[in-house]
């Protein structure tokens, strides 16, 4: 069974007077829109002016019974001061749809917007729009030939304002999402499927939010790039108009932190010779990029979050609030979860900028990116050279089976690859890179490189123990031991360092004595706190 057909209208009292137009002739848009064939409508709710010229109304609820009987014309009489008042006519419209009884079960609904001053059509579009009033749009249009067919009735039209049914608005916004996460990629063809995911929800997230963006990663994954090209896909798209105010905060220490971050007063502490704007002033309507966010003291993580919650904060030295909204974009290498646990970080704060969090993969994690990043450093590196450089083939296939092999730790990630590429375009004779190129820079990159990992951490245990001691122990516990053993050096107390190699099973424990295991499993070994630290 169909439902039944609803339409809001406003009497237009120029429109549905009974008089002829030169332009449409003896055509009436509330008549119209009820009175169609083919479209058979239940009920007209009719917004009236109640200063409309008398009779008007009764006369427009005749015609429509007399052309369709079968429709319940409501008038909802009411008195505006001024038509054209935005926040009046949307208060009202607003009110009564808000007390209106929807029943999407059973009835569908329309709004006809060919009649009402353009601010009434555009306080119904915002409703409908937002599907506070769930329905569609609904177009009159009087007598006359609409492509190329005559309608002696004229008719109507409907607009449904679900983006998703017309296949190709669907496509234009798929294609502008692909541009927009291309140029978040530098116009990179990447291949790695998870980034290229990561990208994508990156940019829908840029265009539709102003919230924190948390970018989390080992040191030179790109999270200071990629800031940059937000904050420029925004303001490309009208979303932000302040600037972009970037900030290393493992560069900030003391005083000189609060004043950068949020200025200060003359006179405020010793060399305060003049007020100072501080950062998060200067990005006011643009975006602030922390970069090492962790790295932060508590006071100025005390001062951030509630400049982020309220958008107000006080200058040093400062009597008065200052104010400014910002999108902030945050990046560290740390694992701030680890930081909250050791008190380094405050939880109110990782809890307000992890809402967007993305861990940008290491160079090592997108192997397969590294031949689109190649040619895309070449590029640079032509652009602000003013020369063309290019591998011979071998050289290239020479590069790329070093580059992606377990020898190629890249600890630096991207920055190594731009510092390795720049090297060898400008010490290329005649522009090409050649074989003997590509193995000398595999050597000064090895020999820059530290040892993998694991026997790194492994080999700390010959600090500590002798190698008669060694050789009694697994390899599978040689390595548990020196996880352990890293642990208790970086960490500042016993304490500290029990919090974190406990952290999950802890919680699961009625009574907790981090300090007591780590001793526990340190005597194992014949090992004890103050010797590791020692060591």
């Amino acid at each position: 069974m169909s439902k039944r057909n609803v339409v809001f209208g406003v009497l237009d009292p120029f429109w549905d007077q009974n008089v002829a137009h030169p332009s449409t002739g003896l055509w009436r848009p509330s008549v119209s829109a009820v009175t169609t064939p083919n479209f058979p409508v239940a009920r007209l709710e009719l917004l009236v002016q109640e200063d409309v010229k008398p009779g008007l109304a009764d006369e427009v609820i005749a015609a429509i019974k007399a052309a369709s009987p079968n429709t319940t014309v409501v008038p909802h009489f009411h008195r505006f001061k001024d038509l054209w008042d935005f926040e009046e006519i949307y208060a009202y419209l607003h009110d009564q749809v808000a007390d209106y009884p929807f029943d999407v079960d059973e009835e569908e609904y329309f709004v006809h917007m060919s009649t009402g001053t353009h601010v009434m059509r555009i306080c119904l579009f915002l409703m409908t729009e937002s599907r506070f009033l769930p329905g569609k749009m609904l177009q009159s249009y009087p007598p006359g030939t609409y492509e190329g067919k005559t309608e002696s009735q004229g008719g109507v039209r409907i607009i449904d304002l679900d983006l998703a049914r017309y296949d190709l608005l669907a496509k234009r916004f798929a294609a502008r999402q692909v541009q927009g996460s291309t140029f978040l990629k530098a116009g990179i063809a990447t291949r790695n499927a998870a980034f290229n995911e990561m990208i994508d929800e990156i940019e829908q997230v840029a265009i539709a939010s102003n919230h924190p963006i948390l970018l989390t990663g080992p040191t030179g994954a790109g999270k200071s790039q990629l800031a940059q090209r937000i904050y420029d896909l925004k303001r490309r798209r009208h979303q932000v108009k302040g600037a972009f105010v970037p900030m290393n905060c493992a560069t900030l220490r003391g005083d000189g932190a609060m004043s950068a971050l949020f200025g200060h007063r003359k006179g405020a502490f010793t060399g305060a010779v003049g007020d100072r704007q501080g950062l998060l002033r200067r990005a006011r309507n643009g975006v602030l990029f922390l970069d090492e966010i962790g790295e932060l003291g508590a006071e100025e993580q005390a001062m951030l979050l509630r400049a982020l919650e309220t958008g107000r904060f006080y200058p040093v030295g400062a009597d008065e609030e200052e104010e400014s909204h910002f999108q902030l974009i945050a990046g560290t290498n740390r694992n701030l979860l680890d930081a909250v646990q050791c008190g380094q970080f405050r939880e109110d704060l990782l809890a307000r900028i992890n809402l967007w969090a993305y861990a940008l993969p290491g160079l090592r994690a997108r192997t397969e990116d590294i031949e689109p990043n190649l040619d895309y450093e070449l590029g640079r590196f032509a652009q602000s050279a003013g020369k063309q450089v290019s591998f011979n083939r071998e050289a290239r296939a020479h590069f790329l089976a070093f580059a992606t092999s377990a020898d190629a730790v890249w600890q630096g990630n991207f920055r190594d690859l731009n510092a390795c590429v720049t090297r060898m375009a400008t010490l290329a004779p005649g522009g090409r890179i050649t074989t003997e190129a590509v193995e000398r820079e595999a050597r000064r990159l090895q020999s820059s490189w530290p040892a993998e990992k694991l026997p790194t951490k492994i080999s700390c245990l010959e600090t500590v123990l002798t190698p008669e001691q060694l050789a009694e122990i697994d390899h599978f516990d040689r390595a548990q031991l020196a996880a352990v053993i890293e642990t208790c050096r970086e960490s500042k107390s016993i304490a500290e360092a029990g919090r974190k190699l406990f952290q999950a099973s802890r919680k699961q424990r009625s009574t907790v004595n981090d300090s007591d295991r780590v001793r526990k499993y340190l005597a194992r070994f014949g090992l004890d706190w103050q010797g590791v630290k020692a060591a």
